[in-house]
Order: structure tokens, then C-alpha cells, then sequence
């Protein structure tokens, strides 16, 4: 079952990069950071 616990960490790396990290062309925020500035 190694292969699968690999791929599910890969996943949940992407996945949280997607929602925490990223930069957003249009803000040029990553979302938490958007999010963070929209409820101020």
C-alpha cells in the first residue's frame, strides 16, 4: 500500500498548497491571505 500513501501525500501537499499558497493573478494574494482581507 506504499504507492497509495505516497500519491495521497502528494495530493494533500497540492491540495493545500492550492488553498493557502498560491498567488492569485487578479489579487496577487494567495486566497488565505485574500480571505484575511476581505474580512478586515
Amino acid at each position: 500500500m506504499q504507492p497509495f500513501k505516497e500519491a495521497k501525500d502528494v495530493i494533500d501537499d497540492y491540495i493545500d498548497f492550492y488553498n493557502n499558497e498560491r498567488i492569485q493573478l487578479r489579487a496577487e494574494l494567495t486566497p488565505l491571505k485574500s480571505r484575511y482581507q476581505f474580512c478586515a
